[in-house]
């Protein structure tokens, strides 16, 4: 945020609503976990919660929307990102 204290306005860059979102689905405590990603133009990091789900953060950082299989052991999912979005999968593990 960047507070104009000559307008008084408060500006929210983008780096506020990227937080706002993680914090919706990785929890305190959380902890990174290894991912392989190979889905060109996309970042991917993923992280287990004290409650033991698994939140995995995606975001393409292309002009273009981007389609891609998520999968976890023998389960996938197939999921398209808009151009220049953020998305989270949050796997419950029973």
């Amino acid at each position: 945020m960047i507070a104009d204290t000559a307008t008084d306005e408060v500006h929210y860059n983008s780096s506020y609503y990227y937080i706002g979102h993680f914090s919706k689905f990785i929890a305190p405590g959380a902890v990174r976990i290894g991912l392989e990603a190979a889905a060109e133009g996309v970042l991917a990091a993923a992280f287990r919660n004290p409650d033991g789900s698994l939140a995995v953060v995606l975001m393409n950082e292309g002009g273009e929307a981007r389609t891609l299989t998520l999968g976890l052991g023998t389960e996938t999912a197939e999921c398209t990102l808009p151009a220049h979005s953020i998305a989270t999968h949050l796997i419950s593990q029973a």
